[in-house]
């Protein structure tokens, strides 16, 4: 069973920090893409930022030059720094990775979504 718990998330002031983490647990062998998404109330979930295996990284346009994505491959764990929050970063912030496991049958790899973590900026 493999598990992707998020935590971090709170309330913040506009122009505060916060720093999200997401630590995927289990029976894994390797982790492929890590990423954070987030879906404010009435919208749809979209891409803030994702990080590939070998730490290549991409943004959305609206977060670019103020949150940052980072991993740590030795404990499963990606990051999202985010600074200069703005009201528009209000949302539920999940986080996605594209993990592969081991059954008998050879590999299977599938996308994992962690539960959500609230966070909200108040202007």
């Amino acid at each position: 069973q493999v598990q992707l718990v998020e935590s971090g998330g709170g309330l913040v002031q506009s122009g505060g920090s916060l720093r999200l983490s997401c630590a995927a647990s289990g029976r894994i062998f390797s982790i492929n893409a890590m990423g954070w998404y987030r879906q404010a109330p009435g919208k749809q979930r979209e891409l803030v930022a994702a990080i590939t295996s070998t730490g290549s990284a991409n943004y959305a346009d609206s977060v670019k030059g103020r949150l940052t994505i980072s991993r740590d491959n030795a404990k499963n764990t990606v990051y999202l720094q985010m600074n200069s929050l703005k009201a528009e970063d209000t949302a539920v912030y999940y986080c996605n990775a594209e993990i592969v496991t081991v059954v008998w049958s050879g590999r299977i790899v599938r996308d994992y979504w962690g539960q959500g973590t609230q966070v909200t900026v108040s202007s």
